[in-house]
């Protein structure tokens, strides 16, 4: 991140890494399922539907996480899977979202570039929803980011 940002502790970006290990098996496993399906199917009807439908809020957070991290990393490839599941993550309220969640996606999004066109889809939902000043080192305009970054 650049100076004047938050860091985050090793080991709270180490949690992170360890909570979407844990889904990534069955989150790729449910991307491919649905990369070889029909894609005008309901969400809820999708393999990554069922999945985020048996996950309690931590679970769907960290769902959330890693597919996003595997979007911003991996945008050359057909993503339009994982881009509808941090789609449909980004939409859900209520996940009790942490702002040090909130600082690692938006490092990950920042640190992308310009490339990844929907870096900021999942991070920017997730901010919306801490209270007013969680991430000071972002500014009161987090939602600005995009644009900040883009010119």
């Amino acid at each position: 991140m650049r100076s004047g940002r938050v860091r985050l502790d090793r080991a709270v970006v180490q949690g992170f890494y360890d909570r979407m290990r844990a889904v990534a098996p069955a989150a790729y496993g449910a991307m491919e399922r649905d990369r070889a399906g029909d894609p005008g199917r309901a969400f809820r009807d999708t393999a990554c539907g069922r999945l985020a439908a048996s996950l309690d809020a931590a679970g769907l957070r960290a769902l959330g996480m890693w597919a996003h991290h595997w979007c911003v990393r991996f945008y050359d490839d057909d993503t339009r899977v994982g881009l509808r599941l941090v789609r449909e993550v980004a939409g859900r309220r209520g996940l009790g979202w942490t702002a040090d969640e909130v600082r690692w996606m938006l490092g990950e999004s920042e640190a992308a570039g310009r490339a990844a066109a929907h870096r900021f889809v999942l991070p920017l939902a997730a901010a919306a929803e801490l209270p007013s000043g969680a991430l000071p080192e972002w500014g009161d305009g987090v939602t600005e980011l995009p644009r900040l970054l883009a010119g």
